[in-house]
Protein backbone atom coordinates (compact mmCIF):
# COMPACT_ATOMS: atom_id res chain seq x y z
CA UNK A 1 0.00 0.00 0.00
CA UNK A 2 1.64 3.28 -1.19
CA UNK A 3 1.48 6.00 1.94
CA UNK A 4 -0.53 9.34 1.01
CA UNK A 5 2.48 11.59 1.96
CA UNK A 6 3.65 10.76 -1.51
CA UNK A 7 4.44 13.67 -3.66
CA UNK A 8 3.14 14.88 -6.78
CA UNK A 9 6.17 13.46 -8.63
CA UNK A 10 6.12 10.24 -7.39
CA UNK A 11 2.26 10.33 -7.64
CA UNK A 12 2.77 10.91 -11.47
CA UNK A 13 5.48 7.96 -11.75
CA UNK A 14 3.30 5.26 -9.99
CA UNK A 15 0.14 6.46 -12.59
CA UNK A 16 2.36 6.45 -15.93
CA UNK A 17 3.30 2.69 -14.74
CA UNK A 18 -0.61 1.95 -14.26
CA UNK A 19 -1.05 3.17 -17.59
CA UNK A 20 1.41 1.85 -19.24
CA UNK A 21 0.80 -1.32 -18.04
CA UNK A 22 -3.16 -1.06 -18.83
CA UNK A 23 -2.00 -0.31 -22.18
CA UNK A 24 0.00 -2.98 -22.84
CA UNK A 25 -2.49 -4.84 -22.26
CA UNK A 26 -5.64 -3.32 -24.00
CA UNK A 27 -3.41 -1.95 -26.53
CA UNK A 28 -5.22 1.13 -28.46
CA UNK A 29 -8.59 1.21 -29.97
CA UNK A 30 -11.18 0.69 -27.18
CA UNK A 31 -13.49 4.01 -26.07
CA UNK A 32 -12.18 5.90 -23.67
CA UNK A 33 -14.39 4.70 -20.80
CA UNK A 34 -13.06 1.13 -20.77
CA UNK A 35 -9.47 2.66 -20.11
CA UNK A 36 -10.72 4.96 -17.22
CA UNK A 37 -12.37 2.01 -15.13
CA UNK A 38 -8.97 -0.36 -16.19
CA UNK A 39 -6.47 2.68 -15.06
CA UNK A 40 -9.10 3.19 -11.81
CA UNK A 41 -8.59 -0.01 -10.94
CA UNK A 42 -5.26 -0.40 -11.39
CA UNK A 43 -4.61 2.90 -8.99
CA UNK A 44 -7.05 1.64 -6.57
CA UNK A 45 -4.70 -1.66 -6.39
CA UNK A 46 -1.53 0.69 -5.96
CA UNK A 47 -2.94 1.82 -2.63
CA UNK A 48 -3.93 5.37 -4.45
CA UNK A 49 -6.88 7.35 -3.56
CA UNK A 50 -8.72 7.99 -6.29
CA UNK A 51 -11.96 9.90 -7.15
CA UNK A 52 -14.17 9.24 -10.64
CA UNK A 53 -15.71 11.10 -12.69
CA UNK A 54 -15.09 14.13 -10.19
CA UNK A 55 -17.78 17.08 -10.44
CA UNK A 56 -16.11 20.76 -10.75
CA UNK A 57 -18.07 23.02 -9.77
CA UNK A 58 -16.89 26.46 -11.58
CA UNK A 59 -17.44 29.69 -9.49
CA UNK A 60 -17.75 32.62 -10.94
CA UNK A 61 -17.36 35.51 -8.37
CA UNK A 62 -19.76 34.22 -5.57
CA UNK A 63 -22.15 32.25 -7.90
CA UNK A 64 -21.01 28.49 -7.55
CA UNK A 65 -22.32 26.54 -11.15
CA UNK A 66 -23.15 23.10 -11.11
CA UNK A 67 -22.77 23.34 -14.77
CA UNK A 68 -21.36 19.62 -15.64
CA UNK A 69 -17.33 19.53 -15.61
CA UNK A 70 -15.88 16.37 -14.77
CA UNK A 71 -12.66 15.04 -13.89
CA UNK A 72 -11.76 11.53 -15.53
CA UNK A 73 -9.96 10.42 -12.46
CA UNK A 74 -8.42 12.71 -9.50
CA UNK A 75 -5.87 10.99 -7.40
CA UNK A 76 -4.77 12.13 -4.04
CA UNK A 77 -7.51 14.57 -4.35
CA UNK A 78 -4.42 16.64 -6.10
CA UNK A 79 -3.91 14.90 -9.77
CA UNK A 80 -5.78 15.08 -12.33
CA UNK A 81 -5.88 12.98 -15.13
CA UNK A 82 -7.74 13.18 -18.57
CA UNK A 83 -8.26 10.14 -21.00
CA UNK A 84 -8.83 10.41 -24.12
CA UNK A 85 -8.95 7.82 -26.63
CA UNK A 86 -8.68 9.63 -30.46
CA UNK A 87 -6.13 10.10 -33.47
CA UNK A 88 -3.82 12.84 -31.78
CA UNK A 89 -4.40 15.52 -29.04
CA UNK A 90 -5.19 18.48 -29.53
CA UNK A 91 -5.20 22.23 -28.19
CA UNK A 92 -8.65 21.96 -27.06
CA UNK A 93 -7.94 18.88 -24.84
CA UNK A 94 -4.89 20.72 -23.21
CA UNK A 95 -7.09 23.23 -22.59
CA UNK A 96 -9.85 21.49 -20.99
CA UNK A 97 -6.82 19.75 -18.69
CA UNK A 98 -5.50 23.22 -17.88
CA UNK A 99 -9.13 24.53 -17.09
CA UNK A 100 -9.90 21.61 -14.50
CA UNK A 101 -6.30 22.54 -13.06
CA UNK A 102 -7.43 26.18 -12.93
CA UNK A 103 -10.70 25.92 -11.58
CA UNK A 104 -9.57 23.10 -8.85
CA UNK A 105 -6.58 24.62 -8.08
CA UNK A 106 -4.09 21.85 -9.00
CA UNK A 107 -0.64 22.09 -9.77
CA UNK A 108 -0.68 19.10 -11.89
CA UNK A 109 -2.37 16.95 -14.63
CA UNK A 110 -1.80 14.33 -17.05
CA UNK A 111 -3.48 14.20 -20.14
CA UNK A 112 -3.20 10.68 -21.60
CA UNK A 113 -4.39 9.31 -25.25
CA UNK A 114 -4.50 5.58 -24.82
CA UNK A 115 -5.23 5.24 -29.08
CA UNK A 116 -1.45 5.40 -29.69
CA UNK A 117 1.25 2.21 -30.46
CA UNK A 118 3.38 3.15 -27.48
CA UNK A 119 1.74 5.47 -24.88
CA UNK A 120 4.42 7.82 -24.32
CA UNK A 121 3.23 8.88 -27.27
CA UNK A 122 0.21 9.96 -25.80
CA UNK A 123 0.76 11.64 -22.41
CA UNK A 124 1.24 14.69 -22.07
CA UNK A 125 2.17 16.45 -18.39
CA UNK A 126 0.24 19.60 -17.53
CA UNK A 127 1.25 21.62 -15.07
CA UNK A 128 -0.83 24.95 -13.85
CA UNK A 129 1.33 27.67 -12.16
CA UNK A 130 -0.51 29.04 -9.35
CA UNK A 131 -0.21 32.55 -7.84
CA UNK A 132 0.60 32.81 -4.42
Amino acid sequence: MIENSLNLEEIASTIIGCAIKVHRALGPGLLESAYKECLYYELLKAGLFVEKEKPMPLVYEEVKLDIGYRIDLLVEKKLVIEIKSKDALNDIDLAQTLTYLKIGDFRLGLLINFNVTLLKNGLKRVANKIEN
